[in-house]
């Protein structure tokens, strides 16, 4: 479907959007399922578990081979699928199967794929077992079964969030992001969980002959109160970044417990002043030293600037007006003594100011109560109808990402998100970070994190106008991704609809927006597709020409033609 800024629609069009294949996954007929949707117990009661375990994604696209999917089925094998032509979908390749044993424990979760490079990976069969593999190039097109190189049990069992490799001194090492979320038998609050991550460090090991080797050289563990939103390790292996609404420290290393860092001490300094404003004036109260009489004010006031102060001492406050006000309109009075309280008119009423003085954030904004309902107004729009979801939407107000980097065992850097809700992360290049996308107002910005660049961590790549707002009212959201060239983005619900929002494209006739008279030059098309399945959607990827769609016994594949 493709809407205009006029409201104009038009259908969707078959040659855009189109099913390439659609492979059944059935191995015993159809009573039997492909792929395990593995149901949460009830002693998983928390939102926690249904985040790590209950969204999880069971497909997943090879970065460095596009063309090329891989999932574990029912019987703890890996199969690799891989388009061949651009019609057509290969048979399912075994590279690799668990055995039998590994479906036998009882609090097992789903087994997890990383890969880790182009020729390495990593899996976890769901029971605690940590294997890496040597793959081969995968998108060679030949038939290899992947080489057992290192198998330890790591404990409880896990998910694997992420993985890298690289070189440290002139030996090959893998670092590794294991999600758990574990029962905390002395806590007496809360939901009785806590989520761990362990980050794990496997290396080949050291001497002659030892090539082939691996073990395990290190094992950090971090804990918090809620699954991370974005966790991952920078490519050389140097820090964590993540993403998550509390914070997390480093409780273990190599077995043994860290002392907590001491809390930081530093005061955060109180307002200077606090200021009200209306669309016609402004009205400021400034802290004064105690006894400071009216004829010890220093009060300067311009159309555009404005000076506070002692007499024989620095400016309290000082700077450039955001606007500018009528001087001879304004006034200043001397209240209770130790505050002065400053009324401004503005000189033309318009929009209200976002800061009094430019580059001063030593004041509040007060906002009155009809303000305080005019904006909730406002932002009601950009939510869902439903008013406990928009409240669950608008609860990660606190969210941060932290950076944990040069080995310390407490974040080198912290950056507060406020209240940008995460979309979803997606690789765009292999050689870096997943980036993540925000959501911006009512759009959606796409971040590549910069590790290198501690002065510059975040570079913005990518924007989908409006996506924001489109996935508010999509209530039954499971999956969210993006083509990594950026193209498009793409939901999924959790039974059957795909919707696809293809970035502004130029128009090839003459079109007019109704409503405001003017000739329209680009519009943004959305599509959308219903799957034939009534099974719930397990897993769903996107490349830059194709959309990747796995159910419990079905693999769809549908063709973005780029027009």
């Amino acid at each position: 479907m493709t809407i205009d800024e006029g409201g104009n629609v038009d259908r969707p069009v078959n040659r855009e959007l189109r099913f390439l294949a659609q492979l059944s996954l059935h191995h015993d007929g159809p009573e039997h399922r492909a792929v395990e949707e593995l149901q949460l117990k009830d002693a998983h009661y928390t939102l926690e578990h249904l985040r790590a375990f209950g969204m999880f994604n069971h497909l997943q696209l090879d970065p460095w081979y596009q063309d090329s999917v891989l999932f574990v089925d029912s019987r703890g094998r890996v199969l690799s699928l891989s388009v061949t032509l651009d019609t057509a979908l290969g048979k399912p390749k075994e590279v690799f199967s668990f055995g039998s044993e590994s479906g036998r424990a009882e609090d097992r979760l789903c087994a997890s794929i990383s890969l880790t490079s182009a020729t390495w990976a990593a899996l976890s069969d769901g029971a605690g077992r940590l294997l890496l593999l040597r793959t081969g190039r995968r998108g060679d097109g030949g038939h290899c079964r992947w080489e057992v190189l290192f198998s330890h049990h790591m404990g409880e069992p896990f998910t694997i969030l992420h993985s890298v490799c690289h070189v440290q001194d002139g030996r090959h090492s893998v670092e590794l992001l294991l999600l758990r979320v574990q029962k905390e038998p002395l806590e007496s609050t809360g939901s009785g969980y806590s989520v761990s991550l362990e980050w794990v460090t496997v290396g080949g090991a050291a001497g002659p002959g030892q090539e082939r080797k691996y073990e395990v050289r290190k094992r950090r563990v971090l804990r918090g109160k809620s699954v991370p939103h974005y966790a991952a390790v920078a490519p050389r292996g140097e820090g964590l970044m993540l993403a998550a609404e509390k914070p997390f420290v480093f409780t273990h290393i190599d077995g043994r417990p860290v002392e907590p860092p001491p809390p930081r001490s530093a005061p955060v300094p109180d307002p200077l002043y606090f200021w009200q404003q209306t669309a016609a004036d402004l009205t400021v109260c400034v802290r004064l030293p105690g006894g400071v009489a009216k004829e010890d004010v220093s009060f300067r006031l311009t159309a555009d600037s404005l000076s506070v102060g002692v007499r024989g001492g620095a400016p309290l406050l000082e700077g450039r007006l955001y606007a500018s006000v009528d001087p001879e309109a304004s006034a200043w009075t001397i209240r209770d003594s130790n505050s002065l309280e400053v009324s401004l008119q503005k000189l033309g009423e318009g929009p209200m100011w976002p800061e009094l003085v430019l580059g001063n954030r030593r004041g509040e904004l007060v906002l009155s109560d009809q303000q305080v309902a005019l904006i909730h107004d406002r932002l009601t729009h950009l939510t869902s109808e439903d008013p406990v979801r928009s409240s669950a939407m608008f609860r990660k107000s606190s969210w941060r990402a932290d950076v944990e980097l040069g080995g310390r065992d407490e974040p080198l850097q912290q950056v507060n998100l406020g209240g940008h809700q995460f979309l979803f992360s997606v690789d765009v290049d292999p050689s870096q970070m997943p980036c993540l996308c925000l959501r911006h107002d009512v759009d959606a910005l796409v971040w590549q994190p910069r590790p290198d660049r501690p002065g510059d961590l975040w570079e913005h790549v990518a924007t989908f106008n409006a996506l924001g707002y489109v996935q508010a009212s999509k209530r039954d959201r499971k999956f969210s991704t993006c083509a990594p060239d950026f193209s498009f983005a793409a939901l999924c619900e959790c039974l059957r609809r795909v919707f696809l929002y293809r970035q502004p494209s130029p128009v090839e006739t003459v079109l007019f927006n109704r409503k405001q008279g003017r000739q329209v030059g680009q519009v943004a098309k959305q599509q959308v597709s219903s799957l034939d399945s009534d099974t719930a959607v397990l897993g769903f990827r996107a490349s830059n020409e194709r959309l990747f769609v796995l159910t419990s016994s079905r693999l769809f594949v549908l063709k973005v033609d780029k027009k």
